[in-house]
Formats: structure tokens, sequence, C-alpha cells
């Protein structure tokens, strides 16, 4: 999968921080081209009102038409538990295609049932234009990229290498940070670390950006890393850590930790390609499932 990789293609790669819920979302671009991803965006939620809004995607929006770049992808790591996606508005605007990795229907299956969806809603991943399979190959304008699976967070996340870039959604965090937790039904600790090992086999030099940054120990935000960095640092996985004792750790770990303040809007939306749902009227409506999760 790596060895006929051009790595040393380098994308330039813009990052926008939602400050609401830490995360990072990427315009990547082909300097030879003009065309562009990108990857994992952000709409707007106040909960408590109930009010949707559209201004981190907005920023995205006007970065691409302010320079000048085509979109063609858009493209989801994971199904995300603490943001909602700006995917099918950032789409409405621009155009291209939305892509999420295959095991996509293995999330709907589950929360289909957490939010009684019902035999209307479709499991089979439809609401997507493209489904990434593991080692899957595509194009960003001449850019080459691949879709590389790591479960263990959730059952469909994706690293997608972009050139010399890797994105991680959350299957790595900063040096600092470690890694994301394991225990959302799906999740797999056990997994999680194969999948970094798999990552840490890139190349040292290839570029990491993650999803999200918590700033640990009241530092500056920070999202990209390299390969070598992590393999030398990582709190959770690097300087040679174990499978045994990051499973003790993450296991120990997750339990400790609250339920995202977003999971239940978040869930509903993204697993629909970042549409909201609609009841019998054809009103935007969220379930919460009480003791559900």
């Amino acid at each position: 999968m790596t060895a006929d990789h051009d790595f040393t293609r380098a994308p330039d790669v813009t990052g926008f921080f939602d400050p609401a819920t830490n995360t990072i979302s990427y315009v990547v671009a082909d300097p030879a081209s003009g065309a562009c991803a990108v990857i994992d965006p952000v709409m707007d939620i106040d909960y408590a009102a109930g009010r949707i809004t559209h201004d981190s995607s907005d920023r995205i929006i006007a970065h691409i038409r302010d320079n000048g770049l085509t979109l063609e992808w858009v493209i989801e790591s994971h199904v995300h538990a603490d943001h909602l996606s700006g995917a099918p508005y950032i789409q409405q605007q621009l155009g291209g295609k939305i892509g999420i990795g295959a095991k996509i229907t293995e999330v709907q299956e589950t929360f289909g049932k957490v939010f009684n969806e019902g035999t209307e809603f479709q499991r089979d991943g439809s609401q997507f234009d493209a489904l990434f399979e593991d080692g899957d190959r595509y194009t960003i304008g001449t850019l080459p990229c691949f879709a590389m699976h790591t479960p263990g967070h959730t059952p469909a996340c994706m690293v997608h290498v972009i050139g010399d870039a890797a994105f991680a959604g959350d299957t790595l965090f900063m040096p600092d940070g470690g890694s994301a937790r394991c225990d959302f039904p799906g999740g797999s600790a056990e997994q999680l670390y194969d999948s970094i090992q798999r990552v840490l086999a890139l190349p040292d030099h290839v570029r990491l950006f993650i999803c999200h940054d918590y700033g640990p120990g009241g530092r500056q935000i920070a999202w990209e890393t390299t390969v070598a960095e992590q393999k030398a640092a990582n709190i959770h996985v690097g300087a040679g850590k174990t499978r045994e004792d990051f499973v003790k750790f993450r296991t120990e770990r997750d339990a400790q930790l609250a339920m995202p303040k977003l999971i239940i809007p978040s869930l509903q939306v993204n697993m629909r390609a970042g549409e909201v749902p609609k009841d019998a009227a054809g009103n935007p409506v969220l379930k919460v499932p009480v003791n559900g999760l």
C-alpha cells in the first residue's frame, strides 16, 4: 500500500480550529492543479437553544473561494461524537464528493438501534458519495492519496494519506495528548493500538495532522506533528510502549471519562453524512434516547 505511494509530494495544508469543540478541520490543496479536499468540517450548534449555524464552514468556504481552489472531496475521518459535520453544507456551496470509511455501515447499524430510527433509516452508507475500503487509492487533482482503515476509536475510522501528509482523525492526538478513547460501542483498545502501529510504520518524515487538540498543560493549540515525533514522544504509545501497557492504561482511563457534550446530536447527524434528521412533517428534529448510551 505504501511501497509505491509518492511521499515526496507536499500538499498545502490549512487548519481551521473550532474552539467550541476543539476540532481542527483542514483544507488540503494540490499546488499543481488548485484542486482541494476538506477534511472533518464542523457545523455549529447551540444545543441548549436547538439552533444550527454555519460560521465554521463559512470560514472554510471563504478560504477555498479566496484562493481560487476547486473542491473535489469532503472527507470524514470517522463518525464524530463531539461535533456535527458541515459536509453537506459545504457540498451545497462548492460541490465535491462526501466520503467516509466503508465500516460506516456498522456504526449506522449500532446507533440506528440506539436512536430507534426504524426501517426508513438506510444502514448501507448510501448517504455518502464514496465509501473507502482499506488501501483504496484516489486523487486530489494530481496528488496521490490512499486510505488506511484504523479501527479502535470507532469501527469506521480511517487515516487518509495525501502526498507527504497523513490526516489521523482521532487515531492519534499530538504527542503530549496521546490517543483517543475506545469505550464507545464498537471501540477497542486492542484495535486502536494495532491501528496506531500501522500509522507509525509510515515514513518518519510524514506530516501528521490531528483532528482534536486540548492544549494539555496550558500550551497553545497545535495540530501538526510527524511520524518520527510520535514514535519518540507520544505519551500513550511512543518510546516502545507495549500493547499490554496501552490496553491497560486506555481501559482504566476511559472508565473515568464523561460522555462528550454533543454526542447525542453528533451521532444522529454524522451517521447521515451531516444531514439533520426530520420528523414526519419534514421538520429538522433531534432525539434524546434515555439511558441509551
